[in-house]
């Protein structure tokens, strides 16, 4: 197994050394293209490439054109298998935090539940990784009231943190026999206002702790974004009076996200490159929207 993840790190990070290669080929590529519709002569430095940079430009298609990144064979495989998560915790977690992350287990299927005990991240990165997990999810709290999340896809990243706000879980809420108990349907996803480039990067991470439901599944997930907030809430429907009459009914838990950092790597790896990090100077800009309008 170590030779394993040894070699799968050597093969990332090779991917990811020709991507300045493949950057710089694209770029040649691209002046010669755009010196042939503007009908001007080919840049001194490109004419001994001229011929063979003009053949490859001729064999490529909208696929090939644009040089592929790690970005995007990070999620390449996920659609092949329903996702499988392993939930766990900080170190001596209290009581508010352990039931939090038990109703956890219950939003995200296939996920399975780990008390940390004395294991260092590294190790618990191993395990996730002997025994196929697609998704590792670190749980943090302070003074009892979690707040912090960290969602770190396996085996190559990325990895995403965020803030955790305003928890309301299910065993806070009064009105438990209102709620039932929770389906263990694969739910439907609703993401809502992820338009810029962070914030569809961000629906993507979210997007792939779910497998793909059935049709006809009553339950809803919902990730809602409204000025870098995200709420999350957790629904299930029935149809009382035919197609056009409705009845929603939230089952909990409730919380807000707030990103503030996506790591190339997974959670274990210090040395990752940093894809978006939040800044403090970020906090007083009003006009700017990291997620979306």
């Amino acid at each position: 197994m170590l030779r394993r993840n040894v070699r799968l790190r050597r093969e990332y990070l090779y991917r990811k050394s020709l991507e300045g290669k493949e950057r710089l080929l694209y770029e040649k590529k691209r002046k010669i293209k755009q010196a042939l519709e503007e009908g001007k002569p080919i840049p001194t430095e490109l004419r001994n490439e001229d011929a063979a940079l003009r053949q490859e430009i001729d064999l490529e298609d909208e696929r090939t054109a644009v040089p592929r990144s790690t970005i995007d064979d990070e999620y390449a495989n996920a659609t092949e298998s329903d996702p499988k998560i392993l939930l766990t915790t900080s170190h001596d977690p209290s009581a508010p935090l352990k039931q939090f992350v038990k109703e956890l287990k219950f939003v995200f299927p296939n996920s399975q539940r780990m008390n940390r005990g004395g294991q260092v991240i590294s190790e618990i990165v191993e395990t996730c990784r002997a025994h196929d997990f697609t998704d590792l999810i670190l749980v943090y709290e302070h003074r009892g009231v979690p707040d912090k999340i960290v969602i770190s896809h396996l085996p190559f990243g990325p990895t995403a943190y965020f803030q955790i706000l305003n928890v309301v879980t299910r065993h806070d809420n009064k009105d438990k026999k209102e709620m039932g108990t929770v389906s263990e349907a694969y739910p439907h996803l609703i993401l809502n206002n992820f338009s810029t480039k962070i914030g569809e990067r961000t629906a993507n991470i979210l997007k792939h702790l779910f497998p793909v439901p059935k049709p006809d599944s009553k339950r809803i997930i919902t990730f809602a974004n409204q000025s870098d907030y995200v709420s999350f809430r957790h629904h299930v429907y029935r149809q009382s009076g035919g197609s056009k009459s409705v009845d929603l009914k939230e089952v909990g838990p409730r919380f807000e996200l707030r990103l503030y950092q996506i790591k190339l790597g997974t959670v274990d790896q210090d040395e990752a490159q940093t894809e978006w990090v939040l800044r403090s100077f970020m906090n007083t800009s009003k006009k700017q929207k990291v997620l979306g309008e």
